[in-house]
């Protein structure tokens, strides 16, 4: 990996997360669907301008004393697993998007702070994500069986899925979450506007940025292995794991209205993840090896027909 590129990367990951909280949010406001539109087409085309970037100058990937003798075959193979990375990161968020629309409804958080608790949960996101990536990326390349092992995680957590969704909200002061940081740091059960913490203590909305990270974590034992289904580079992973994730605030406004309309959307991402385990576990055991372009046309087919079909087919009252 060149150091260099790597870092240009992060300095365009803080710039824009500076931009995004200095200037484009200076002022809490309940961001609308056309300001949610515009953002959601900036991000995916800053991912796709990435995935171009990739095809010309992908070399910059390659793992330490990697050779190859077709850069050009190369290029395009990192930019399939990218693209494949990032979509299928894009899609899992989307199921993450209804548990933090459900955290925000229970805990009656108002809507014009919602932009900023994101903010903040993504910006957690990304250096636990660097961590959790690179940690994983070297656990894997010494012991490749873990993949099987996270494929069968993957499997039960896509059959889950199919269970019928529970629509009930959470219970706030039960939760692990809140009931670990009231019992070990000084809270107040008053909000106090867009503030985490007031007279050294945490407000009830620095507890649901709490809550949402920890929601992140969870969801990302699901979401990082099942990238790792599609390349083992741990750089490919976290980039196309950056972009996904960045984009999501912008998508949760876009969807957050209309989410229950897409409701075979979890189905449809409970067969993916499916898919993708049994894809490990093939891969690892029986030698089962499935073309990049391949997998992101099944991430691909399976978001667009869930989406269709939900459209298409009404909801049982």
């Amino acid at each position: 990996m060149n150091t260099l590129f790597f870092s240009l990367f992060m300095v365009f990951v803080v710039v824009m997360l500076t931009l995004d909280l200095f200037v484009f949010h200076k002022k809490d406001h309940i961001v609308s669907a056309k300001e949610a539109g515009i953002w959601t087409a900036i991000w995916v085309a800053l991912a796709m301008g990435f995935a171009v970037l990739i095809l010309f100058f992908g070399d910059w990937m390659m793992p330490p004393h990697e050779a190859v003798t077709d850069l050009a075959a190369y290029r395009r193979e990192m930019m399939s697993e990218y693209l494949a990375g990032y979509f299928l990161e894009e899609s899992l968020s989307i199921d993450n998007i209804f548990v933090m629309i459900m955290i925000f409804v229970s805990f009656g958080i108002k809507k014009e702070y919602y932009h900023r608790v994101l903010f903040w949960g993504i910006f957690g996101a990304i250096v636990l994500r660097f961590i959790f990536i690179f940690a994983l990326g070297a656990l894997v390349t010494k012991f490749s069986w873990l993949l099987a092992v996270f494929g069968v995680i993957l499997i039960y957590s896509g059959i889950k899925m199919f269970r019928p969704q529970s629509e009930e909200q959470i219970d706030t002061a039960n939760h692990p979450v809140v009931r670990f940081a009231s019992k070990h740091f000084p809270v107040t059960s008053e909000s106090h506007g867009h503030d985490f913490f007031h007279a050294g203590k945490m407000t009830p909305l620095f507890l649901v940025l709490l809550v949402i990270e920890f929601s992140d974590i969870i969801f990302a034992v699901d979401s990082i292995p099942a990238v790792f289904s599609v390349t083992k580079n741990p750089v490919i992973v976290y980039t196309s794991n950056i972009f996904a994730i960045m984009g999501l605030r912008s998508l949760f406004f876009l969807l957050s209205n209309i989410a229950d309309r897409f409701w075979l959307l979890h189905y449809g991402l409970g067969a993916l993840l499916c898919f993708i385990g049994i894809k490990m576990i093939g891969g690892e055991f029986l030698g089962w090896h499935v073309p990049t372009l391949a997998s992101l046309a099944v991430i691909l087919g399976i978001l667009v027909v869930s989406v269709l079909l939900s459209m298409l087919i009404r909801k049982r009252a």
